[in-house]
C-alpha cells in the first residue's frame, strides 16, 4: 500500500491531534521537591555510592522518606525509582512513606531488645511506654542492640540514648526536648598530638619499610578483633600483592548484640584508631580510606567528623582522603563484603567468595578491611612494640582481649584482660555476680556463639580455644546469665535477632531462621527437626549469619536439655 493511501484517518497515520505522551512513564518529580533535595545535597557530587548518605540527609531533614522526595532524588542522581526504593527499604532506619500514607510522628523511641536489655526489663519498659505515650506524638519501636549493653535497659529518644532507661526518664527528656546526641569527653587531635600521636606515622611516611611493620604485627600476635581472628599483618601482603588503586575500609558496624568495645574506645581515644588506619593505609598504599560506622553511634559519628576535619586542617591527610560513611541499621553490614556493598550505596547483601575483598573489594579494587579495635592495636604495637601483646601470657595463651561484659554482673563494662582469661576471671573483673544472682550460663562471643553452662568455667576465652566445644570467642561479647534466667528464652531471643537481621538473600537463612523461631516457641522442642534445620542453616547459608545461627539451638539442646 502506498504511503499516501495510509493517511485515510483509519490507519497509523493520523492528523497529529491524538493523545500523545507528554512525559516519560512513571512518577514525575515535583519542582518544589526537587529544589528541596538539591538544597540538601548542595555541591556534593551526585555519585552513585553516595546514595545512602543522601537518603540520610532527607530522612534527617524531614523525619521520613516521602515518595515525592525519592522521585526527585532519583531524577537528580539519574537513577530509577526502583533502584532508590530497593536500597532505602533494605535499611531499618529509613522510613518510607508512599503517596497517601501518613508520615510517622516527629519523635521516635527505639527500645533495645537484645539479650542484655531483655534481662534488664526491656519488655516491661516497652509495654509501659506504649501504654503511657500518645502514638500520634511518639512512635515506640523495638530495635536490635545499640552497643550500650553495660547500661541496660537502653533506648534511643531521637538521637539521645537514655541509659538505665525508665518511663520517668523518658517523660523528663521529652518534656525538656532532650532528643539530641550527648557528646562524651574524649582525647581530641591537639591533645593526642601533644602526647606523641602521629609521630610513628610521620616516621614511616618519611622512609619506613612496610614489610618490617608487617613483621612487627605478626610478632605481636595481633589478630582481627572483629570476630574472625585472622592474623592482621598477613592481610597487608595479600592486598599489596594486587595492582592498585587499593582502598582501606574500617569496619565500625559493631552490631553483634553484647558488643560495645569499639564504641568504648572511639568515645575515648579515637585517634589511636585513626593513626592505626593511616599506618595500614600507608602499608598497602591505599588511594583512599573509608570508615563505615553504624548509625546507632551518633556521638562516635560526630567525633569522627570533627577529628577527620582536624587531620585535614593539620595537613596529615588531604581533604577527602578519609570518607566517613554512615550505616542505616543493618546488622548484616558487619560482614565485610556486605559492608562494602553498603559503602557503594547498595543493599548490604554479602557477596559470594572467592574472589575475596583483598582482590576484588570496593569498586572492584583490592581492599584492606580492618575492625576498629584491630587498628587501635596497630597504632599501639607500632608505638610501644610487639611485646605489649606478645609479652602477656596466661593459661597458655598470648595477648590481651577487650571483653564487653554485660548481663548479671555487678559492674558491666569493657575489661582489658589477658587473652587466656576464663569466664570466672571475666566475672571477677566485672565485680562478681550481681547481688542475689548465682552464675548459671554465659554467652562467650555474642549470639553467634550460643550459650555455655557455668560448669564450663575453666576454658580460656580466646581464639581457637572454644571451637572444640562447638562455639567461638567472636567479638568477645560476654553476657552472663544467672539462676533466675532461662537458657531456652535466651536462645529464642538470639534466634529472633537472626530472623530479623537476615538479609534474605539465601533461602536457608531467610526461611531457616523463621522456622527455627516457630519451633523454639513450642512447649517442647522438636529436637530431631531442629537438629536437621541447624545442619541446613550451617551448611547452605552464604555468610556467617546463617552459618552461626544454629549455635544457640545446638548448645541449649546439648547443655540445658531439662529446659526444652
Amino acid at each position: 500500500m502506498a504511503l499516501d493511501q495510509a493517511d485515510d484517518g483509519k490507519g497509523v497515520w493520523k492528523s497529529g491531534r491524538g493523545k500523545g505522551r507528554r512525559t516519560p512513564k512513571g512518577r514525575q518529580y515535583e519542582d518544589d521537591a526537587l529544589a528541596e533535595v538539591q538544597a540538601l545535597l548542595g555541591t556534593r557530587p551526585r555519585a552513585r555510592d553516595l546514595l545512602i548518605e543522601f537518603l540520610h540527609l532527607i530522612q534527617d531533614a524531614h523525619g521520613h522518606l516521602s515518595a515525592r522526595h525519592l522521585r526527585a532524588l532519583a531524577h537528580e542522581m539519574r537513577l530509577s525509582m526502583a533502584e532508590i526504593w530497593e536500597v532505602a527499604s533494605f535499611y531499618a532506619h529509613f522510613d518510607l512513606v508512599k503517596e497517601g500514607e501518613t508520615p510517622p510522628p516527629a519523635l521516635t523511641i527505639r527500645i533495645c531488645e537484645s539479650l542484655s536489655c531483655e534481662l534488664a526489663g526491656a519488655e516491661a519498659l516497652h509495654d509501659a511506654l506504649v501504654a503511657g505515650l500518645d502514638p500520634a506524638d511518639v512512635r515506640v519501636l523495638r530495635a536490635p542492640c545499640m552497643g550500650r549493653c553495660d547500661t541496660a535497659p537502653v533506648l534511643e529518644l531521637g538521637h539521645h540514648h537514655i541509659d538505665h532507661a525508665t518511663p520517668a526518664l523518658v517523660d523528663a527528656a521529652i518534656a525538656s526536648g532532650d532528643t539530641h546526641t550527648h557528646m562524651p569527653p574524649y582525647q581530641a587531635f591537639d591533645a593526642y598530638r601533644a602526647a606523641g600521636g602521629y609521630a610513628v606515622l610521620d616516621r614511616l611516611r618519611a622512609g619506613g619499610d612496610w614489610e618490617a611493620v608487617q613483621e612487627t604485627l605478626l610478632a605481636s600476635g595481633l589478630r582481627g578483633l572483629g570476630g574472625a581472628g585472622f592474623p592482621s599483618g598477613k592481610k597487608w601482603g595479600f592486598v599489596r600483592a594486587n595492582p592498585g588503586p587499593r582502598y582501606l575500609a574500617v569496619n565500625g558496624d559493631e552490631g553483634e548484640p553484647g558488643t560495645f568495645k569499639d564504641r568504648y574506645y572511639l568515645e575515648r581515644t579515637p585517634h589511636l584508631m585513626l593513626e592505626g588506619m593511616l599506618i595500614a593505609a600507608w602499608a598497602v598504599a591505599a588511594a583512599r580510606c573509608y570508615i563505615y560506622m553504624r548509625d546507632e553511634y551518633p556521638a562516635v559519628l560526630e567525633i569522627l567528623r570533627r577529628e577527620i576535619a582536624a587531620l585535614e586542617a593539620a595537613g596529615i591527610v588531604a581533604p577527602g582522603y578519609i570518607e566517613l560513611r554512615r550505616g542505616a541499621g543493618a546488622y548484616i553490614c558487619g560482614e565485610e563484603s556486605a559492608m562494602i556493598e553498603s559503602i557503594e550505596g547498595k543493599r548490604g547483601l554479602p557477596r559470594h567468595r572467592p574472589p575475596y575483598v583483598a582482590q576484588v573489594g570496593l569498586f572492584g579494587q583490592p581492599t584492606l578491611v580492618h575492625n576498629v579495635e584491630t587498628l587501635h592495636w596497630v597504632a599501639r604495637v607500632c608505638r610501644e612494640g610487639p611485646e605489649i601483646l606478645s609479652g602477656v601470657r596466661k593459661n597458655g595463651r598470648t595477648g590481651l582481649r577487650s571483653y564487653s561484659v554485660s548481663g548479671r554482673v555487678a559492674k558491666p563494662g569493657v575489661y582489658l584482660l589477658p587473652a587466656g582469661s576464663t569466664i570466672r576471671d571475666v566475672i571477677a573483673a566485672a565485680g562478681g555476680m550481681a547481688a542475689g544472682h548465682a552464675f548459671k550460663a554465659y554467652q562467650p562471643g555474642g549470639p553467634s556463639s550460643g550459650l555455655l553452662p557455668a560448669r564450663m568455667d575453666d576454658i580460656p576465652l580466646d581464639f581457637d580455644t572454644l571451637q572444640p566445644h562447638g562455639t567461638f570467642i567472636g567479638s568477645a561479647a560476654v553476657v552472663v546469665l544467672s539462676d533466675q534466667d532461662s537458657a531456652r528464652d535466651a536462645a529464642l531471643n538470639m534466634l529472633r535477632f537472626f530472623e530479623a537481621e537476615s538479609c534474605g538473600q539465601c533461602t536457608p537463612c531467610r526461611v531457616g531462621c523463621e522456622k527455627a523461631v516457630k519451633l523454639m516457641q513450642a512447649a517442647t522442642w522438636n529436637q530431631p527437626l531442629l537438629a536437621e534445620l541447624c545442619t541446613v542453616l550451617h551448611d547452605a547459608s552464604i555468610c556467617g549469619l546463617g552459618q552461626a545461627a544454629p549455635n544457640p539451638i545446638r548448645l541449649v539442646m546439648q547443655h540445658f536439655p531439662e529446659e526444652i
